[in-house]
């Protein structure tokens, strides 16, 4: 069960420090302290102020294992900073294809979670400041789909800032969605479906939502730091006392093309060739939530059929149609 909550590092911290690594990785010479103020955001205009703050950011990287590297820099040989690429990229690492696919839902969640936009606007500045600075491109592990639910960026957002939200929301046997006005406390997923947990303001209440049953926009309604957590909280024990019992386990029927679909035949019950397709194997793979399921085989595009069940196919069906929309 993964659980996603504000860390103890502030978000601007956070984004000045990327920001920071992001710049010194792309200068192709030494920076000044003061073309790096003038690159990062985040940093004081005060001298002293900036002075204080670089000098903890300097020696936080350096506890961090980030090679800075210090030399002439300027007209006046001013002292300059860097982080030279060759100590600071890893060596060529050696992937399995279902570890790959790991890394590829991990950059799902890195990227919703929208912390490059600091990068970008750090290297931005640096060019208008006249530095060229080189373009840090990410491993090619890009989700071909995205199977996250819209609701989930800005709940990440709402329990990082401890902003409290109000959203439409479908439960079970309702006519229709339900406006929710909720503090949120943590985004949790279990079982392959992502909840928010936190207190209901209209019920005055804990209560737990599934993302895939938000039916609208999230909304914020009230300032950063205004919601707080109760001591003690576990919010993935509030999702499982809530969700109860795992759902029943099914089987899909799959036709996967040779050499591709390697998650999906980890966790496979049976793979064999089909012998009336060549080139194609016949995997059985266990799946619980259909929804989430039809995303994840969907990403697949056209390396998979889903023979059945019959819902499961109309679930990725409906998916491919929408992307190619």
């Amino acid at each position: 069960m993964a659980v996603l909550r504000d860390g103890a590092m502030s978000r601007q911290k956070t984004e000045r420090l990327l920001s920071l690594v992001v710049c010194l990785l792309s200068a192709r010479r030494y920076l000044t302290a003061w073309q790096i103020r003038d690159a990062v955001p985040g940093y004081p205009s005060s001298p002293e102020a900036f002075k204080r703050m670089f000098e903890r950011d300097k020696d936080e990287l350096r506890e961090l294992g980030i090679p800075l590297e210090t030399g002439p820099a300027g007209p006046e040989e001013e002292v300059g900073y860097r982080i030279p690429r060759q100590a600071y990229e890893l060596p060529e690492i050696v992937l399995e294809p279902d570890e790959a696919a790991v890394l590829g839902l991990a950059a799902r969640v890195w990227r919703q979670a929208e912390l490059a936009g600091a990068a970008a606007g750090g290297l931005m500045k640096l060019r208008a400041a006249g530095v060229e600075a080189e373009e840090s491109t990410q491993p090619g592990i890009e989700p071909r789909l995205p199977a996250g639910e819209a609701a989930f960026g800005p709940l990440w957002r709402a329990v990082r800032d401890r902003r409290p939200v109000t959203f439409p929301y479908q439960a079970p046997g309702r006519p229709g969605p339900q406006a929710r006005n909720l503090e949120p406390w943590g985004v949790v997923n279990r079982h392959g479906r992502w909840y928010v947990v936190g207190f209901d303001r209209d019920r005055g209440q804990e209560r737990v939502f599934r993302l895939s049953r938000i039916t609208g926009p999230v909304m914020f309604i009230g300032p950063a730091g205004s919601v707080t957590v109760p001591e003690g909280t576990d919010v993935r024990e509030s999702v499982r006392a809530w969700d109860g019992a795992p759902p029943p386990v099914r089987t899909a029927a799959l036709r996967v093309r040779q050499g591709a679909g390697f998650g999906l035949r980890r966790r496979a019950v049976s793979d064999r060739p089909d012998s009336g397709h060549p080139g194609w194997d016949r995997v059985d793979a266990p799946f619980t939530d259909c929804g989430w399921y039809a995303g994840y085989i969907a990403s697949f595009g056209a390396d998979v059929v889903v023979l059945g069940p019959p819902d499961l196919r109309e679930a990725v069906i409906g998916r491919l149609k929408g992307a190619a929309g």
